[in-house]
């Protein structure tokens, strides 16, 4: 049998039984009694047969597996995401198929096609920082398949997004600098195109309101928040007035902020303090450590893989939206 693809028939000529008895036996059909079953498993594995995935993906339209899109699987949060979604697929009999759009638009696009090709049962995707219009996932979904949009939600009439209460966490981040007696802080927002970084803003916009506080245009400086954005962005802070304090959206660009302004002298949280955005495991053993929301990241990929594949059996469940929440971490840059 060396170098030979086992067949069905093969397995069938070899135990004298029929080749449709040995097929209902390799796809679990209760029509084939338990000992047969088990003789036909036994003797695929002696032989080495190895079932033709993509010919029985063609036979029932249905391949067991859904699409993931994230923007980098480099981010800590993202790849527990990633876990909870890979533990939960695997519980439901689902392979999973991971892509990274690397927050490029026209990438999430080919991706989505990649994906439509593979005939994934459904995806699961948070959207890239470039994505403002959603066109490229009509295609998709008009032949019935679900996607589900987690951590970044999507503005469309009839979607699934599973999220964090982002506004609420923002607040109470930069409510906390303000009950530390800052006065003056600067927020490091992500791209307003996306509802996210939106959300974010409008929490540190809403605390600054609550108590009465300037909001100054001036003080909201948005970038991608990638590592030299933080750099950038505070040569820009560093030029602004009276700066206490700096809320930023995510740890990323917080933490390169920090160790750009020590360089400069700057002590932090005595002349700035700082509150970061994701939990990022860096921002606890950096000095000084990082004060930030964490996020639950390996519930959030739990419960969107639930919720997608509730919707790739009953096709009627649309326009959810599950709200995780939160958790303020107070460490020392914002003591």
């Amino acid at each position: 049998m060396k170098n030979k693809k086992i067949t069905i028939h093969d397995i069938s000529k070899h135990l004298g039984i029929d080749s449709s008895t040995v097929s209902r036996a390799l796809n679990n059909s209760e029509r084939v009694s338990k000992k047969t079953k088990a003789l036909i498993l036994k003797t695929a594995t002696e032989m080495g047969y190895q079932r033709n995935s993509l010919a029985s993906k063609l036979r029932t339209n249905k391949s067991n597996t859904i699409g993931v899109v994230v923007p980098r699987i480099s981010r800590h949060f993202f790849s527990s995401v990633i876990a909870g979604i890979e533990e939960t697929a695997y519980d439901a009999g689902y392979d999973v198929m991971i892509c990274q759009s690397l927050e490029s638009f026209e990438r999430e696009k080919k991706l989505i096609g990649t994906l439509h090709s593979n005939r994934v049962d459904g995806i699961l995707i948070s959207i890239s920082m470039e994505t403002n219009h959603y066109d490229h996932f009509d295609v998709y979904e008009n032949h019935g398949s679900p996607i589900l949009f987690f951590d970044r939600p999507c503005r469309l009439d009839k979607n699934t997004n599973v999220i964090i209460d982002d506004f609420k966490a923002s607040f109470e981040a930069t409510e906390h600098l303000i009950k530390a007696g800052k006065k003056h802080i600067v927020h490091l927002s992500g791209p307003q195109n996306l509802d996210l970084y939106k959300n974010r803003r409008g929490g540190y916009v809403s605390a600054l309101k609550k108590h009465k506080l300037k909001i100054d245009e001036s003080y909201i400086l948005e970038s991608q928040l990638m590592k030299e954005d933080g750099v950038s962005l505070s040569k820009k802070l560093l030029a602004l007035p009276m700066v206490d304090a700096v809320f930023s959206a995510n740890d990323t660009a917080a933490i390169s902020a920090i160790q750009f302004l020590k360089e400069k002298g700057v002590r932090v949280p005595q002349d700035i303090a700082f509150v970061g955005f994701s939990n990022e495991p860096v921002s606890a053993v950096i000095d000084p450590s990082l004060t930030t929301v964490s996020q639950p990241d390996f519930e959030m990929g739990k419960v969107a893989t639930t919720l997608l594949l509730k919707q790739i059996k009953d096709k009627s469940i649309i326009n959810e939206t599950r709200v995780l929440k939160p958790k303020l971490i107070v460490r020392d840059s914002s003591k």
